[in-house]
Parts: structure tokens; C-alpha cells; sequence
């Protein structure tokens, strides 16, 4: 075990924890591997034992239904298998390796498995590596069910964890109730990746790339996660848990007179409106949040639905969910994106194929139009539930004018068919487009004509932008919202969508930054949608902030010709706001009535 006790990392989720660390599975074909207290050895033994003897009460139960179904022939082959995992000269090398190693059952058996598979990689005959996979395919049945037993356990427990795994994917961030999660803290990732939005949106602290963290674990180990800092502390010292507490105290007093500020409208001091909404992955997220502090969801990521299941939802059952969502918002608007998977976003049950780029593949939109049936049926649904609220329906990942065109007379095929069915229908839906493809920037002038109004998710198009996978951390210098093209192409979309008289926001990770937001406003986007957990900081630099300053912001930000420059545009800004919010805080008095240039001193409107 590393003597190491603090490992920095990169910070992707603000925010402080304490807890016990549990490590899961971060995705398949990849099994966390961790150092298992002395005292525990014994125990985990007995894990493996029981891993084995359900796998081969599996088995028998098969064999005897092949045999009966089947033939005696087949049903040997189950008994064979029974047998392999029964091998005494196995269980004791993988025995041997937890003992003397003191590591997890589940990285034992998978050595166990390499190795099976490896003394017989290098010989040509394809019945030698036949024979290969079936030594070690039972082994790989010990292995999931260790994996299940392992998750059914801690399900079963109820305190509270910081999550750990090797890579944060969307299923890491979703994996168990979001009221057990303290932190999530992992061994690689990027700061914009699928799993490090969902954290974000959770409101989970959250450190990805920290090295070998997996190795310096022990189940159940105490640490401090810093998600500022992007920092975690392993087994803190007492002076190290009482300077954690005084810190999270004062974060929370500042946390606490911010929120005095989210249920006032959000309109800047000279009068501007600025729409605020909030993105939601389920109705499990009306828990997390006071809809009276949004002016609606500007973001329903309906993937989610479909990830938390066993199989695609069916009409009904979206009908259902999408009903619930519109009645918790009551006359607020729901913008409903449609089926938005690929790329690290996967289903269980469906198999995607294997790309060389799926960044650059088979994702969003063409997803549904190539599975047409999908489609159709959670727009059926969306459609059936727009009768019980205030429907959008935002198209991801769209590229061409003909995919709109196709999901245009879909949507209106299926109005038609639903009332000739009887079923009720809202007259107006609008139909938007997420703006992430490079294409769909160049090609807005036409775009924008088909669609009522536009939504623009930053995470992607800022890696489309500028050739830089987001979850790739040797061009995490690279992906940055800040680069001066970033800026420039954003701006443009403000233009052409004001030109055009059609709504537009931002539903991307940028727009849950205050000073960012500022900036978006000041380019002239209307709306903004964040993580329910930025509604009060982004609500506060609004009402602080009057739009000619926001404005003057932009301006200067557009002058500067490096990241860096922009940056520094906005720290300055974000400085003269924040001096006073920490005073104010202090006190717990905030006053809103004040704009950023009149807090400072400063002339009216300076940036």
C-alpha cells in the first residue's frame, strides 16, 4: 500500500466529502481490483466459495434441463464445466493470490482467467483455443456472479459511500440511489465526459485522474475528497477531519445565503429576463430540487429512462414517466430530447457495434432513424403525455436538413394517427435542435427555417470544434469552452437565432458556470439550462448583473485571441462579483438589487 496519502487528480464536480470509499465496476470487461483489510481475508475466501457453489447449482440446474430438452451429449458439457470450477489446484491458486495478496476475489479470478487463457494464446490449433475458452469460460460465470453478490450487498447496506472506479462511464454515475453517494472519485476521465455531467448534475463532488487510485484503496477506507482542489485524501488524521468540517461550514453558509436568491425571478437588475432552466435525467430528480426556483426543464436526457431498465420502456410505460415529469412542472415547459445513446452512453440490452470512432458514429439521431420503431414509439408517448403539459421536443446530434425534415413529418404522421385513435394531443409542440455538429453550425441559415427554436449542448460541439475527444486526457489542454473559436462560433448562433426571432440556449456543462453564463447572455442567448444544483449561483451573477455590463463582458472576451485570455476576462469579473458574495454571505444578507458594476464601485456597466 502507497504511503501517499493525498493524490491529485483533475476536478471535474465541485463540492466536499468524507466517507468509506466503495469500489464498483466501471464498465464492461473491466474488473476493480482493491487491497483488502487482514481481518477481511478470511471473509472474501468465504466470497469466492459462495460465488462457486451458486455458479455449479446453475449448472446442475442447466444440465438437467438440457438433458431432458436436449441431449445427454450437451448436458455433459455443463457437467464438465461444473467440474472445472471444482478444480482444487484453481481454487487454491486463486485462494492463494487473496491470502498472500490481499486483493478483492473478483481481480483474483480474473487473473486466474488470463492466465488460463494466456498458456494456450500462443498454439495455432483452433481446437487447442477452443478448449481455451471453455476452461475459462465457468471462471468468467464465478466472476459476474462475485460481481452481483458484491453489488446485491452493498445495495442491501444503507450508509452513505464515496463511489470509486477505474473509469467514470454513465453507468458509474447512475449506479446506485443517489442519496448513498457522498463523491465519486476515479483513475481516468474527462472533465467533460457523459459520467462527469451526470455528477455534476447530481451534485456529487467528483475527482477523475488520480493514478493508481484503485491500487491505494481498501474497501471501506476513509477519505476527504476535494472537488475543487481535485484532490482526495486517504485515511484522514483527526486534525484532517476537523479542518475538513470547518471548511464544509463555511461552504455552506455561502451555499445557504445563495439560495435566498433562487426563488426570486431571473432577470438582470435593467429589466432583461433571462430564461433559467434545469436539466433532469428522471423523475427521481423532482427530490433534488424546488421546480418554483426554475423557469422549467430545458433539458429531459430521456437516455437515462432507458439505462435504468432491462429492456426498452414500452409506449406506456414512457407514456407514463413523461406524464409524471409534466405534472410535477405543472405549466412550466418540458424539453424533451429524444433517445440520445452511443458513444459511452450504452444500453444493456441492446448491442451496439464496435467502432473505431464512436464519438464520430452511430449516436443521437441516427440511432433513431436507422431504428425507426424506437423512435416512433417515444415520440407516441411524448406526444400522448403533451395533453397533461407544456411539451418541446429537442432532436440530438443533428447534422442535415433531411433528418429534420424526416422528424418533422414523423411527429406530424403520428399527431394525426394519435387523435384519429381518440387519444388527446397538445396543439402546438415546438420541435428544436441541438446544436453540436460542426455542419449544423455552417448549415444553421437553412436549419433554423424547419425548427422553432434552438438548444446548444457545448460539451460536444466543443469537441467537435476543436478535434479534441473530451474523455481523451492527452488533449484535455485542448477541450476547452474558452477557445477563442469556441467563443466566435458560439456567438454566431446568437446572431443568426436572433436575426431569426427563434429562441435559443445553452443546455451545455458551460452554461452551469456564473461567469460563463454572464458571457452566453451577453452574446445574446435567452435562455440557459444547468444542473438544479447551479440554479442559485447562476440565478444570483443574473440578478447581479445588468445586461449592458454582460455585454461589455463579451466584447472584451471576443478581443482576447488565446484561452487564456478569456479566462483571465472572466476571473476578473468573476472577482469583483464574488468579493462581495463572500461578504454578504458572511453577514447572511445578499442584495440583488445591486449590479456588478455598482458592488465594486466601479462606473455602471463597466465589465
Amino acid at each position: 500500500m502507497s504511503r501517499q496519502r493525498h493524490i491529485k487528480g483533475t476536478p471535474v464536480a465541485p463540492g466536499m466529502a468524507m466517507g468509506p470509499v466503495h469500489v464498483v465496476r466501471a464498465a464492461r470487461d473491466r474488473v476493480p481490483t482493491w487491497s483488502i483489510p487482514e481481518q477481511e481475508v478470511m471473509d472474501e475466501v468465504g466470497r469466492l466459495h459462495e460465488a462457486i457453489d451458486r455458479v455449479c447449482e446453475e449448472l446442475e440446474s442447466r444440465r438437467v434441463v438440457v438433458a431432458e430438452q436436449a441431449n445427454e451429449q450437451d448436458a455433459n458439457i455443463l457437467a464438465v464445466h461444473g467440474m472445472i470450477v471444482r478444480d482444487p489446484s484453481a481454487i487454491s491458486e486463486v485462494e492463494k493470490r487473496i491470502r498472500e495478496d490481499r486483493l478483492n476475489a473478483e481481480a483474483c479470478v480474473q487473473s486466474l482467467i488470463e492466465r488460463l487463457v494466456s498458456s494456450m494464446s500462443g498454439m495455432d490449433e483452433e481446437n487447442i483455443k477452443g478448449y481455451a475458452a471453455d476452461v475459462s469460460e465457468p471462471w468468467r460465470a464465478v466472476l459476474e456472479e462475485l460481481m452481483q453478490t458484491e453489488k446485491r450487498d452493498f445495495l442491501a447496506g444503507g450508509e452513505k459511500v464515496v463511489l470509486a472506479a477505474s473509469e467514470l462511464t454513465p453507468q458509474v454515475a447512475t449506479a446506485l440511489d443517489r442519496d448513498r453517494v457522498l463523491a465519486v472519485i476515479c483513475e481516468t476521465g474527462g472533465r467533460f465526459s457523459h459520467g462527469a455531467v451526470l455528477a455534476r448534475s447530481f451534485g456529487f463532488p467528483c475527482v477523475v485522474g488520480l493514478p493508481n487510485l484503485l491500487g491505494r484503496l481498501e474497501q471501506g477506507m476513509r477519505v476527504i475528497v476535494r472537488g475543487d482542489q481535485g484532490t482526495v485524501q486517504l485515511q484522514p488524521t483527526e486534525e484532517d477531519v476537523d479542518s475538513f468540517l470547518v471548511e464544509r461550514s463555511r461552504l455552506q453558509a455561502r451555499a445557504e445565503a445563495l439560495s435566498t436568491q433562487a426563488g426570486l425571478a431571473s432577470e438582470t437588475p435593467d429589466g432583461v429576463r433571462v430564461d433559467l432552466s434545469v436539466n433532469i435525467e428522471s423523475v427521481h430528480d423532482f427530490g433534488t430540487f424546488d421546480i418554483n426556483h426554475s423557469d422549467g426543464v430545458g433539458l429531459l436526457r430521456t437516455e437515462f429512462l432507458y439505462m435504468e431498465r432491462g429492456q426498452f420502456p414500452s409506449e406506456e410505460e414512457q407514456y407514463r414517466l413523461y406524464r409524471r415529469i409534466f405534472e410535477n412542472m405543472g405549466d412550466r415547459p418540458v424539453t424533451l430530447r429524444t433517445l440520445d445513446i452511443g458513444g459511452d452512453k450504452q444500453l444493456p440490452y441492446f448491442d451496439m457495434p464496435k467502432e473505431l470512432n464512436p464519438a464520430l458514429g452511430w449516436r443521437g439521431i441516427r440511432v433513431a432513424l436507422q431504428w425507426k420503431d424506437l423512435l416512433r414509439v417515444q415520440l407516441r408517448a411524448a406526444l400522448r403525455a403533451s395533453a397533461h403539459g407544456r411539451l418541446k421536443l429537442l432532436l440530438p446530434m443533428i447534422t442535415t436538413l433531411d433528418e429534420v425534415l424526416e422528424v418533422r413529418e414523423m411527429v406530424r404522421e403520428l399527431r394525426i394517427q394519435l387523435l384519429e385513435q381518440g387519444y388527446e394531443v397538445a396543439e402546438d409542440v415546438p420541435l428544436g435542435i441541438m446544436i453540436e455538429v460542426p455542419a449544423a453550425v455552417f448549415a444553421l441559415p437553412q436549419l433554423i427555417q424547419e425548427v422553432d427554436f434552438l438548444s446548444v449542448g457545448t460539451n460536444d460541439m466543443v469537441q467537435y470544434l476543436l478535434a479534441a475527444d473530451r474523455d481523451n486526457p492527452f488533449v484535455g489542454e485542448l477541450y476547452d469552452p474558452h477557445q477563442p473559436a469556441v467563443i466566435e462560433a458560439l456567438s454566431y448562433i446568437a446572431r443568426i437565432a436572433k436575426a431569426e426571432g427563434k429562441p435559443c440556449s445553452v443546455c451545455g456543462e458551460m452554461a452551469g458556470d456564473h461567469m460563463n453564463a454572464l458571457l452566453l447572455m451577453g452574446m445574446g442567448f435567452d435562455g440557459l439550462s444547468v444542473a438544479p444544483n447551479f440554479v442559485s449561483e447562476v440565478k444570483y451573477a443574473i440578478r447581479r448583473t445588468e445586461m449592458r455590463t454582460a455585454e461589455e463582458l463579451f466584447r472584451a472576451a471576443a478581443l482576447e485571441r488565446s484561452r487564456d485570455g478569456v479566462r483571465r476576462v472572466l476571473q476578473d469579473a468573476s472577482e469583483r462579483l464574488m468579493q462581495v458574495t463572500a461578504a454578504e454571505s458572511v453577514k447572511g444578507e445578499l442584495t440583488p438589487e445591486q449590479s456588478l458594476g455598482e458592488e465594486t464601485g466601479q462606473e455602471e456597466g463597466g465589465a
